[in-house]
């Protein structure tokens, strides 16, 4: 019996769904999680032994691939000095200005442990800053597990929310509105009803989520005008689009300024860090010296620290950027032509190192769009590429990630391997 079923059998008596986050469980897609045990550059070895090419790269960080050498040597010296201190160290300091240095709407930042303690402090000290109650989110985003944000929207536009999780309370969801991606009229009738209520808006600028939906130009505008406008904060959740899709975020990438910004994933380099910071007056409203508080022991950890510092200065090396988005650009463009010259419904699309691959005639722009895609042919797709060998996203509605240690070598096989499976679905 294969080692990743017997292991799944085991897990699950002790762990709950047999995993310790939902999208590992393959529900979306059916069959047997796989169970890794190494990653080597753009490769991953499972508990049987089998070689994969890894295109999930831990959801984001594995940008420099899996276990870099300059990394694995800054852990290691880390480690030696104590994994812990609870108190500040040279390096989170270090980390902190270079944060400030890189990503354009940063003036102070303060060091978390993940990217849903990001999100919700950031919205906690928003809400602080602004007196005011009320969240806006956009359907299809996810930023995180914390209760304000496990909200859908109700029928009507401007409906309150309605809690998505089990375990929510609707007072707490009530204060949460949720507005369709990419939709500048409906924006623009939320703050002409509701604008000076609203305490902050938050967004993924790229969307990983939903799988990978591109914003428009006329959308972020207008998203930014309208919070300046009303005095809401605009706080863009670049846990996964930061370092991911430019050296200085998607911020930097599309030149529309937050007030605020979450990061993770890349910035720790794959050990747990987060952050969030923004504006030095809003900032300001943390304690110890505002009176909103957030805190945490393994914030600015010593040795998640020194994994990320080491990563984000491998790339800041000349071109890294347009390397990554140039080898990532050749694995949709690859998929597409294949998938178009056997007459199969597909489309793809990329940004910086993150990918969308859909069965639907043109990429989606919102989460109507993506519903409306072929989640079978994509299952089908998964499992013919994880038996080939290709370990993709479980599910049809994530974003895909390449790193700088893709060859092309690997690049070319995954594009040989999808026409297999194109041709039984043409």
């Amino acid at each position: 019996m294969s080692q990743n079923k017997t292991l799944f059998e085991r897990s699950q008596k002790v762990i709950p769904g047999g995993v310790n986050s939902p999208v590992r469980a393959f529900k979306s897609v059916g069959g047997t999680p796989i169970f890794f045990k190494k990653g080597l550059g753009s490769k991953l070895w499972d508990e049987d032994g089998r070689e994969y090419i890894d295109y999930i790269n831990s959801w984001g960080p594995m940008i420099l691939g899996h276990a870099h050498p300059q990394v694995l040597k800054a852990v290691q010296e880390a480690s030696f000095d104590s994994l812990s201190f609870g108190a500040p160290t040279k390096r989170e300091l270090e980390m902190a200005e270079l944060l400030v240095k890189l990503v354009p709407s940063i003036e102070q930042v303060r060091l978390v442990s993940s990217g849903t303690e990001a999100t919700m402090s950031a919205i906690r000290v928003a809400r602080g800053f602004t007196k005011r109650d009320t969240l806006v989110k956009f359907e299809g985003c996810y930023h995180g597990h914390a209760d304000a944000l496990l909200v859908k929207a109700g029928s009507g536009l401007l409906t309150f929310g309605e809690p998505s999780s089990a375990g929510v309370p609707e007072d707490v969801a009530k204060h949460t509105l949720t507005l369709p991606y990419n939709d500048v009229e409906a924006l623009k009738t939320l703050f002409k009803e509701k604008g000076d209520t609203i305490a902050t808006v938050i967004i993924e600028p790229v969307v990983g989520n939903m799988n990978l939906i591109i914003p428009h130009m006329e959308f972020l505008k207008t998203l930014r005008e309208l919070c300046t406008k009303h005095g809401a904060v605009l706080i863009f959740d670049e846990v996964m689009t930061g370092f991911r899709v430019n050296i200085g975020g998607a911020q930097a990438l599309y030149g529309i300024t937050p007030d605020l910004t979450t990061l993770g994933k890349v910035i720790g380099g794959g050990l747990p860090v987060g952050a969030f910071g923004g504006r030095r007056d809003i900032m300001q409203c943390l304690a110890p010296i505002g009176a909103v508080y957030q805190a945490g022991t393994l914030s600015g950890n010593p040795v998640a620290v020194a994994a990320g510092l080491a990563t984000l200065k491998l790339v800041q090396a000349p071109n890294f950027f347009e390397d990554l988005t140039k080898k990532t650009k050749s694995l949709v463009d690859g998929l597409t032509k294949a998938a178009h010259d056997l007459d199969v419904k597909f489309s793809a699309q990329s940004v910086g190192g993150m990918f969308g691959i859909y069965f639907s005639e043109k990429a989606p722009t919102s989460f109507d769009e993506i519903m409306k895609s072929n989640k079978e042919h994509f299952n089908q797709f998964f499992h013919h590429m994880l038996t080939s060998g290709f370990y993709f996203g479980p599910s049809a509605f994530e974003a895909g990630f390449v790193s700088i240690a893709h060859t092309d070598q690997d690049i070319h096989q995954t594009v040989e391997a999808a026409k297999e499976v194109f041709q039984v679905l043409k």
